[in-house]
């Protein structure tokens, strides 16, 4: 509720709770805390606390919340990566971009990059970075079992990372950089000739240059070209030979859920005021925030358990 009202400090904080004072009680509070009192625990409470809290609250929650299928989709393991960046002064983390011409103040930023399971619609693993670490060194720290799928966009591709993957029979879907080199070995669809062809209208086995150990190698990936209704166009990338191709665009499809949890994230708890200075702060704040839109998905699923329920 004060996260609500946009309380941009402590001092406001402290005293939207003493204006609440008499039902701090349902919170196990005696008392509204004293400013001190937060500014203390900001900087001596490590956000590892909460963040065991997170994920504490994830793997007792985790099959309530889980769906069963996906939509058009006959995987049952999949994981939808990116990341989002949260805006802050440089003073309070690395600044990131170039220094502005005028005297303003050049804006810092912590990167929340996160692994969402595409069947519960919440994030499995964390992680955060100042805003200028690069997409794609989260891939490495992912730990993901045999025949997971894993789905993401352009900017994380990182080739010797497809190529372990592979190894690991764990299988991606992404779209293809512009400035790809590669070399066609095989062309199974070709409808890219045909009019008004619409969906799945090429179909390539592709190879790929890998550089490991200062040797190179070929990469064996499939190449598909979809087609909108509207005409636009999209080249996906998956080194999973067996799946559908149509599903392979259904895949990537699902990856805007991620995007749609970011911005239920920023619309419900908007991060545009911390209640201390320390990244161990804003990091406390954004688990806070990730533990209250869980608790928000597991009512709204207990809520339509409810309504399914016959009178």
């Amino acid at each position: 509720m004060l996260g609500r009202i946009h309380c941009n400090g402590l001092r406001e904080l402290c005293e939207g709770l003493l204006a609440c004072e008499g039902r701090l009680v349902h919170l196990g509070f005696d008392k509204a805390p004293a400013r001190s009192t937060l500014s203390d625990a900001n900087t001596q409470r490590g956000y590892l606390v909460f963040e065991t809290l997170y994920f504490k609250l994830l793997n007792k929650y985790h099959s309530f919340i889980s769906d069963s299928r996906l939509k058009g989709l006959s995987i049952r393991n999949l994981k939808v990566v990116d990341s989002t960046t949260i805006q802050l002064f440089s003073e309070i983390l690395r600044g990131v971009g170039c220094k502005p011409l005028d005297e303003a103040k050049r804006k810092g930023g912590l990167k929340v990059h996160a692994m969402m399971d595409a069947f519960s619609g919440v994030a499995e693993f964390i992680r955060m970075t100042a805003a200028r670490e690069h997409d794609r060194k989260f891939l490495h720290h992912l730990k993901l079992p045999a025949n997971s799928w894993v789905v993401f966009d352009k900017a994380y591709n990182v080739y010797r990372q497809f190529a372990k993957w592979t190894e690991q029979k764990v299988w991606f879907v992404t779209r293809m950089k512009d400035n790809a080199v590669f070399h066609v070995t095989k062309v199974l669809t070709d409808k890219t000739k045909k009019k008004n062809a619409h969906g799945v209208i090429k179909e390539q086995y592709i190879t790929l240059a890998v550089k490991q150990n200062g040797t190179e190698t070929r990469l064996k990936l499939r190449r598909i070209t979809f087609k909108t209704k509207e005409g636009k166009v999209y080249i996906f990338i998956t080194n999973n030979f067996t799946l559908p191709a149509s599903q392979v665009a259904t895949i990537y499809k699902n990856r805007w859920m991620i995007e749609l949890l970011f911005r239920q994230i920023k619309q419900n708890f908007p991060l545009r005021y911390f209640w201390g200075n320390s990244a161990n702060a804003i990091k406390m704040q954004v688990y806070c925030v990730l533990i209250a839109q869980l608790l928000m998905v597991v009512i709204r699923k207990k809520q339509l358990q409810r309504n399914r329920l016959p009178t």
